[in-house]
Order: C-alpha cells, then structure tokens, then sequence
C-alpha cells in the first residue's frame, strides 16, 4: 500500500492549479502575435493573480483592477472590483492561493528543485506580515495619491513573468524604451523565483497582497478545510507537516491546500462547504 502511495501522479490539486493557469491565458494567439487580448471576458475578474497585460490573458487581475479603481476613485467608486473580490473572498478564501493561483502553481514547482531548504521559524512568520505592508502602501496608499498603481508598477513579478517579458520579446519598440522600472522588475523577478526555489511559495508567505486581501476571509470562508473537534486531539501534527506560517488550519496564513489531512494521525481534517 505504501509503495502504490509514492507511486501516485500528481493531486487534483495540481490539475486544478494547471487548469486555472490555462484557462485564464487561453488566448494562445496573443503570445504569438505579441498583442494584449482586448474581448469582453477582460472586464471579468479572475479569483488568482494574473497580469491583464499577458498577451494570453483573457480576464483581468483583481489587485490589478483594483488599484486602477482607486487610481480613479476620486470620481468613481470601485463598486464592482471590491464585491468581486469580497464574492470570491466570502466564498473561496485562501483556496484561490492553493487551487487557483498560476503564479502559487509556478512556486510550488520551483520549490521541487532539489536544493537545501528554509524550514519555516520566528523569522518567517514576522516576514509574513510584510504583504499587509505592501498591501497598505502599494495597492492602497499609492494609487489613492494619484501616483500610479504602485505594486504593478513597481513589485508585481507575476507581471513581469507574464506580460513585461513577453511583449518586450515580441515588439521592437517596446525593447527600445526599456528603462530602469523594467530593468528593477526583472531583478525583483529573479529575486522572487530565487527565493521560491529555497523557501516554500516565498511571494504568497511574504510579497503577496492579493492573498493578504483573501486571508481576512480565510476563517469564515464557505468553502475550505476545517477541523472536527470532537476528533482532534491537538497533537499539532497538522501545523508541525504545513510549509506556510500558520497556527492552526484554516487561519489567514493557511492556503486550504489539504496536505495536512495525509499527516492528521486522527482523520479529523475534512473539506467542507460552510462553517460547520
């Protein structure tokens, strides 16, 4: 029985995670003919973070849209953004981080590069209040002073992954006005994926403000993991086996990935819709 355990393919999990990567950059003719994809979907937020300037993209990003919402919020409220990330917050959580986030997907396979290892501690888990920094400063306090959508602009490596690389490859002009804020995006790029190939999805633990957006659902959310007291023993075999910074499953670092269910020596892990 064991050996037909270490023999198993990959989870449902990373058929959801491929899935949603596809199905969001599905427009594969925009990565050939280096154009942003320009239909309908595009006023249609997607649960994870990806760049609505990836030529492949066919929805837009969610901290995108809302940055640009408060870019003009002096003169129109950004009523749809801010209920479709409450919709998906309510509902999802922190599953969108662990099913549904290609740049979450990108993570956990650099993460398989066999290399040593930093094992979560004290420092990691004061490094993962810094994306609600990030989130106060960049995607909130800069765009509202009119200065630009700062995380986008200056952080966002899923960006330039997606759409600066990409279409700077692809057009001329755009390689002939490369300026110091790609070439800092490029650094910050490889220093995001660096940092991922050693430490378990470093961006989502300590950049990511999107996640830090659904983590303030994460507790209440309909759909998720949870534990069933009566079964529990609080052996903390669960938060001991988890590679992200939490407490207890289900809290706002927890990701709703289920693996600690194959390490809870009781079964008392269980997905569920709702809060009981």
């Amino acid at each position: 029985m064991e050996e037909t355990k270490k023999k198993r393919g990959p989870s449902l999990r990373r058929y959801a995670q491929l899935m949603a990567a596809v199905l969001y950059n599905c427009n594969f003719k925009g990565f050939r003919e280096s154009r942003i994809f320009k239909g309908d979907t595009k006023g249609i937020c997607v649960p994870g973070l990806n760049c609505y300037s990836c030529p492949g993209a066919v929805g837009a990003c969610p901290l995108g849209s809302l940055q640009s919402g408060l870019l003009s919020s002096w003169t129109k409220f950004p009523y749809y953004v801010l209920g479709t990330l409450m919709l998906f917050g309510i509902f999802l959580g922190r599953l969108v981080c662990g099913f549904l986030c290609p740049f979450g997907f990108l993570q956990e396979l650099l993460y398989m590069i066999p290399t040593p290892k930093i094992k979560k501690n004290k420092v990691t888990r004061v490094l993962s209040k810094l994306k609600y920094v990030i989130l106060v400063a960049f995607v909130i306090i800069i765009p509202l002073v009119k200065f630009a959508p700062g995380f986008c602009k200056y952080i966002c490596p899923a960006g330039t992954l997606e759409a600066g690389i990409p279409l700077v490859l692809g057009n001329e002009m755009l390689r002939e006005a490369i300026g110091f804020i790609f070439s800092w995006k490029v650094f910050v790029l490889c220093a995001t994926l660096l940092l991922c190939i050693f430490c378990f999805r470093g961006f989502c633990r300590f950049i990511c403000p999107l996640g830090a957006i659904y983590s303030f659902f994460n507790p209440v959310a309909f759909f998720g993991f949870r534990v069933d007291e009566s079964k529990c023993t609080h052996c903390q075999a669960c938060v001991r086996a988890c590679r992200m910074d939490v407490k207890k499953v289900g809290d706002t670092e927890c990701i709703q990935c289920g693996e600690c269910r194959k390490k809870c020596p009781e079964g008392a892990i269980k997905f569920r819709c709702g809060k009981r």
